[in-house]
């Protein structure tokens, strides 16, 4: 029997409370839950690869239905090597949705890959990780923003 196994892709640079309200509340919904870092070569990170992994894994360890994972390449191609029907998307305001559909509609024409959105809780819509990108640049506290992991 195939598992119900969602891909939940991001850069998490770094991760937030908002990331962990979706991924927290997808956890009941599915069998696997596949954190995928998604690594973009032209990119300029704040956190390296290994670091936004530790983040993630720190705060999921006690979570069995938690992976992490890291990508390059399409979402799409990566939900095919890891056998995931479902990519798992959070919405934070109506630009959020509109972005998100024109790349879901096109993840559906190009494979079987199902995109599930869940709309963030209230008390995390606002939470993005460039505002917590500015606030550490600017030597803020972000600790009501990011997991305990991720705090400086």
């Amino acid at each position: 029997m195939m598992k119900n196994k969602a891909v939940f892709p991001g850069s998490f640079d770094p991760l937030t409370l908002g990331h962990t309200d979706i991924i927290d509340r997808s956890i009941p919904l599915f069998d696997e839950i596949v954190i995928a870092i998604g690594t973009n070569s032209s990119k300029q990170y704040m956190f390296s690869l290994e670091e936004r992994k530790k983040f993630i894994e720190k705060t999921y360890a006690h979570q069995p239905k938690v992976i992490v994972d890291t990508y390059e390449g399409l979402t799409i191609d990566y939900c095919k090597k890891v056998n995931s029907r479902f990519i798992l998307r959070g919405l934070r305001n109506p630009a959020d949705f509109e972005f998100e559909k024109a790349i879901a509609q096109t993840n559906r024409k190009l494979s079987e890959i199902e995109t599930v959105f869940l709309l963030t809780s209230a008390d995390t819509s606002y939470i993005s990780s460039s505002i917590v990108r500015d606030i550490l640049v600017n030597n803020g506290d972000v600790s009501l923003l990011v997991p305990k992991a991720v705090k400086p």
